[in-house]
């Protein structure tokens, strides 16, 4: 029988229609895409790491048509701590994920990948290990067991990202991650996005972050989601996001100082060939340096006017973003 969706219409991520206090201790987010084969081998070897534990274990279905909905609600029916989400259409990792975030009840959030590639035994470990003071645990495929077309322009993705974000972690792709409550109510994912939580959570204040070595396994049924243009989507994500962190609420700080390196480069130019033409009454008019020289001191001014309408504009806001206090005495 087809299981009806657990979602209203016109739900929207991020509206976290059960944000409040925590009900159990452990939520397990899953978002998958056609991998009906996995889920029950999957949710069955989860439920035997969490023993002990009160938890629950929310699948989200991102538009799959091989039958993962039917299968996760004949599942559901006799296991009352398998939840099910199923969303209208592909609408990508990052959504599913979000979805899951705002419908989870526990204390802790656990995310990892459908295809049992993520070992669900490494859970107790990591939620150790996040109990130990952290924010964010992140798993470290070091031994990834993928093809090399897949590990060789992972590694070169991480190694970019861990220079350009300060973060040492070593996988930033690895899908096995745990978080405290507060950090997953405190971000915001879309796009491909689901990437770079670690940075996210970073930027608002949840710099305990940590990593720990798990193990990964071949793929065991399927065929991979990713193509190598995910990369190419992650890196202009990851410069959105670094930009959009330093200088979204000072705009001139950026346009600012490219217009004024422009405008100083421009001007030594410009003010080098005057000091050619009246000492030594040379010719300029075959001199494409005075082309360059203008066409800079126009940028120079052209950045500088962005940066001061960007500083207006950043001013008239009438709504500010609240001020979050750790703790107090």
């Amino acid at each position: 029988m087809q299981p009806s969706p657990t979602l209203t219409v016109d739900y929207e991520p991020g509206t976290r229609p059960l944000a409040g206090p925590a009900t159990l201790d452990v939520s397990v987010v899953v978002p998958l895409l056609d991998e009906k084969e996995s889920i029950e081998e999957l949710t069955g070897k989860i439920e035997a790491s969490l023993q002990g534990r009160s938890f629950e274990i929310i699948l989200v279905d991102d538009g799959s048509s091989d039958g993962s909905w039917n299968e996760i609600g004949r599942l559901a029916s006799a296991r009352h701590w398998l939840r099910g989400i199923s969303l209208q259409r592909n609408y990508g990792k990052s959504t599913a994920l979000q979805c899951g975030f705002d419908h989870a009840r526990g204390e802790r959030i656990v995310t990892l990948d459908a295809d049992l590639q993520d070992d669900p035994n490494e859970i107790p470990a990591l939620l150790d290990r996040l109990d130990q003071g952290y924010d964010l645990v992140s798993g470290w495929k070091k031994n990834r067991q993928d093809p090399i077309q897949k590990t060789i322009p992972s590694r070169f993705f991480n190694w970019v990202t861990r220079l350009m974000t300060g973060i040492p972690l070593h996988d930033f792709n690895c899908g096995l991650k745990v978080y405290r409550r507060e950090v997953i109510q405190s971000i915001e994912l879309y796009g491909e996005l689901h990437r770079y939580i670690p940075l996210l959570a970073d930027r608002e204040g949840f710099s305990r972050i940590s990593e720990q070595k798990v193990r990964h396994h071949a793929r065991k049924y399927g065929q991979t989601k990713f193509g190598l243009s995910r990369f190419l989507y992650g890196f202009l994500d990851l410069l959105t996001l670094l930009l959009v962190r330093r200088f979204v609420t000072r705009p001139m700080h950026f346009f600012g100082s490219i217009g004024i390196l422009s405008l100083l480069v421009g001007s030594a130019i410009n003010l080098h060939l005057f000091w050619i033409k009246v000492v030594h009454q040379a010719s300029l008019s075959n001199r494409p340096l005075l082309i360059l020289g203008v066409l800079l001191v126009v940028i120079g001014v052209q950045f500088f006017s962005i940066g001061f309408l960007g500083e207006m504009m950043q001013q008239d806001r009438t709504t500010r973003k609240p001020v979050r206090i750790r703790d107090q005495v």
